[in-house]
């Protein structure tokens, strides 16, 4: 009998302590990768100012979420064929030369095509975490975990317009990009030797070019249509309807490819598995309301209750700790429970009973009563994503988890975008005239007539309450399916 090759043979043990460091570079990539999707916000006004170019300055966000969201799914198909730290790797490298580049920019243009570069690499750092975390630990184990995961999203998105007014008031915009040197550099040294004793799965694969090249062109054009739609331009406008009709004939030339090709990017054994498709669907929508509540809910705070800039911040708290303390409650306790689907399914529903309280008295709900509700929405929608990604990794082969965990992070990406743009539209049509306009004119405007904003914020919640009764109606098609393992792979307890 031979040896087994290189990429099946059975690694070293990896103990617990060696599980831990591993996660704690993981996070750490993840966060600096998230973070960057929203840090640079409050400090656009001054990068504008400094190098006199605000014409060009919405693409300094749109550049890095384009580009990242469209290189996940790329991501998770190259860690299938090539492993996965070595995709790592390589994605840490990226974005930190991107943040170099973007620190040293002279000029407004070298500032977007450095965001870009740096998205290339951002986009891989968001979809490896998962899917190493399922090489590492079998699904039983997964729970706890991916607590972490969670929390590390959920202090990225409350850290990130923090730290990038902090930056831009009292030091220097590119702080923003230079501090991702060092915390880019340790989330390299924790995981690059550690990672050399992750089990392999990967199997010989050719990757899909003009697959690769569709699944490109149709994301950018839709988060081109959903960044610009209602802001830039009017979601009637020319504009918007030619890139949201180019992005659908992408989307189906890609369609037709991944049914044709030999081996298309996302294998159609992936697709059609029903636990991947209702878990992924189920994510885009709860994600993408949770989402869209973090960027507006200030303004809700600072209008309607009448908060100041500094204390809304401080009143996303219950939505963001709920959050990690719903995700951490169906971590501990999914690998205890047969029917573990039962958790989210009741957390969804007692967030959609939230959601809609919170919609028949936006306005004249009491703040104590509105932070509960917030605090019972976020328990409850935590409680979806942990077993919803540990349910797609218990159902797919190893050798596709990388392709999985991309797919249902793109989907999110796409959801969270979506979100964003349909609740802007709902703000935009109540606190002002309507048509084209931007953020800084919501703000502006919503403000003045708290009573607009508050019917406003009545009809997001309803809204919100609907994307959430979509999730749970995937979530409950999802199939329950026994948990496989109960050790870390290949290590000790």
């Amino acid at each position: 009998m031979q040896p087994p090759s290189p990429s099946t043979a059975a690694p070293a043990s990896l103990t617990r302590k060696e599980i831990i460091s591993i996660m704690g570079g993981l996070m750490l990539a993840q966060f600096i990768g998230a973070l960057d999707q929203t840090i640079v916000a409050p400090a656009m006004p001054t990068m504008g100012r400094e190098l006199g170019d605000h014409a060009t300055l919405p693409w300094v966000v749109t550049a890095y979420l384009l580009v990242s969201t469209a290189v996940t799914p790329i991501y998770g198909k190259l860690s299938d064929i090539h492993g996965r730290r070595i995709m790592l790797m390589i994605a840490i490298g990226i974005f930190v030369l991107g943040s170099i580049a973007c620190a040293l920019a002279p000029n407004m243009l070298t500032l977007v095509l450095a965001r870009g570069l740096q998205g290339l690499g951002g986009g891989g750092l968001i979809a490896l975490t998962q899917t190493i975390v399922g090489d590492m630990v079998a699904p039983k184990d997964r729970g706890a975990y991916q607590v972490y995961i969670q929390a590390t999203w959920m202090a990225s998105s409350l850290a990130g317009p923090v730290l990038g007014g902090l930056f831009a008031q009292y030091s220097h915009w590119s702080l923003i990009f230079w501090i991702n040197l060092p915390l880019g550099l340790i989330a390299f040294m924790m995981t690059s030797a550690k990672l050399k004793r992750l089990p392999r799965h990967e199997r010989p694969h050719e990757l899909d070019l003009l697959g690769a090249l569709l699944m490109m062109t149709m994301s950018v054009l839709l988060m081109l249509a959903l960044n610009w739609g209602g802001v830039r331009y009017a979601w009637t406008s020319s504009t918007i309807l030619s890139l949201l009709a180019s992005s659908a004939l992408a989307f189906v030339a890609l369609v037709w490819r991944l049914r044709t090709a030999r081996e298309p990017l996302i294998p159609v054994s992936v697709l059609a598995n029903p636990v991947v498709f209702n878990g992924v669907i189920a994510v885009c929508f709860a994600m993408g309301a949770l989402i869209g509540l973090i960027i507006y809910l200030p303004m809700y705070f600072e209008s309607v209750s009448r908060l100041g800039a500094d204390l809304s911040g401080v009143a996303l708290l219950p939505l963001v700790m709920g959050t990690t303390l719903g995700a951490g409650i169906a971590g501990r306790f999914m690998s205890r429970l047969k029917h573990y689907k039962r958790m989210p399914v009741a957390g969804l529903s007692i967030s959609i009973a939230a959601t809609l309280v919170l919609g028949a008295w936006s306005g004249s709900i009491p703040f104590l009563l509105l932070e509960l509700m917030l605090a019972s929405l976020a328990i409850g929608l935590g409680t979806l994503l942990p077993v919803v990604t540990i349910s797609l990794q218990n159902a797919v082969p190893h050798h596709e988890l990388g392709t999985t965990m991309a797919l249902m992070n793109f989907l999110r990406q796409v959801g969270s975008a979506f979100a964003v743009a349909a609740f802007g539209t709902v703000l935009m049509s109540m606190a002002t005239s309507g048509g084209p306009g931007s953020h800084e004119l919501l703000v502006r405007e919503g403000l003045k007539d708290p009573e607009a904003l508050a019917s406003g914020f009545r009809i997001l919640f309803v809204a919100c309450s609907a994307a959430l009764a979509v999730a749970l109606a995937f979530l409950l098609r999802m199939e329950e399916r026994p948990l496989k393992g109960s050790k870390p792979a290949g290590g000790t307890a």
